[in-house]
């Protein structure tokens, strides 16, 4: 694709709209924090298959009835356009003796019902779970760090880094501000952003080390207009790449059910922001940090070689 803005060169504006979007999610986090799922707290998750329009004064008058006190906003309503199923929030692990009065509740008020599904966690198990899922997320980005020193240099690997961790960074807030259930398979969905987003990097990032080669760079105009060309020259592809996918996302999130409409959502915010910053934030970054080194030039005229 021909070059018709100088995206490094403008760099800056991009650079200062990540960085609203940042502080607007510190201030999304600090003011409402996240929806964490019965995966990461203690409690019950009990989704009730109706096969009925919800009625929601009639499934908080089951709980009633059974002696289970539900929080404000505890009940939800899933199922596609016919809103037939509730999903039942709860704080409290529920007892043998609760999960059997709920099922025979179920069966005399809502006869159309199928057998509820009710899932606990108790407070060990989501601590560890809550463990390794920052775990998972630090080891991935620890090995891309190393894979992206060798492969390239150290300064590419901790742009990509930084894209990445803006592309997480999204993709909480998002969550955080409409409140969005988190559960496991929002984990999955940022491991998967991680992987398609750096993926996309890392073309670039080739992309700008064959254009070294030819003629290295003896200024930071010119390592601007490599970079800048480089960017050009693979705006199509990352471009073409990421609708493709995303037309598959969207697809998913339409189509494919409830249960994963959580982890489509995370997919569909995750891609547009991973094409964002692997265009407009990670190539920018190194240019900013590599151009470092044409004001530490000798005055002898000794230019910097290219990684």
């Amino acid at each position: 694709m021909k070059a018709r803005f100088n995206l490094v060169r403008n760099r800056k504006w991009f650079f200062m709209l990540s960085g609203a979007i940042t502080v607007a999610g510190l201030i999304v986090f600090l003011v409402s924090g996240f929806n964490l799922g019965t995966d990461f707290v203690a409690g019950s998750r009990v989704q009730l298959q109706l096969n009925q329009p919800v009625n929601t004064a009639k499934v908080q008058q089951l709980f009633q009835e059974a002696g289970i006190p539900l929080d404000e906003g505890a009940i939800t309503t899933a199922g596609g356009p016919g809103k037939q199923a509730a999903v039942v929030r709860l704080t409290e692990v529920l007892t043998p003796a609760q999960v059997n009065q709920i099922k025979t509740l179920e069966a005399k008020m809502f006869p159309k019902s199928q057998s509820a599904d009710i899932s606990t966690v108790d407070p060990l198990v989501a601590k560890q779970t809550s463990q390794k899922a920052v775990w998972a997320v630090l080891i991935a980005s620890l090995f891309i760090v190393i894979y992206v020193a060798i492969r390239f240099e150290y300064r590419f690997a901790i742009s990509g880094i930084v894209a990445l961790l803006h592309d997480a960074f999204i993709v909480m807030s998002a969550f955080a501000l409409l409140r969005l259930e988190v559960d496991l398979t929002f984990v999955a969905a940022i491991l998967t952003i991680v992987g398609y987003s750096i993926n996309d990097t890392i073309v670039i990032f080739d992309r700008i080390r064959e254009n070294l080669k030819g003629k290295p760079p003896a200024s930071m105009e010119e390592l601007e207009e490599v970079v800048n060309r480089s960017l050009w020259q693979t705006m199509t592809r990352s471009i073409n790449t990421v609708a493709t996918v995303l037309i598959a996302a969207l697809m998913l999130y339409f189509f494919g059910g409830t249960s994963i409409r959580t982890f489509t959502f995370a997919l569909i915010v995750g891609l547009v922001s991973g094409a964002y910053s692997s265009i407009f934030i990670a190539s920018p970054l190194w240019v900013t940090w590599r151009g470092r080194q044409f004001r530490k030039q000798k005055p002898s005229g000794e230019v910097p070689q290219a990684n």
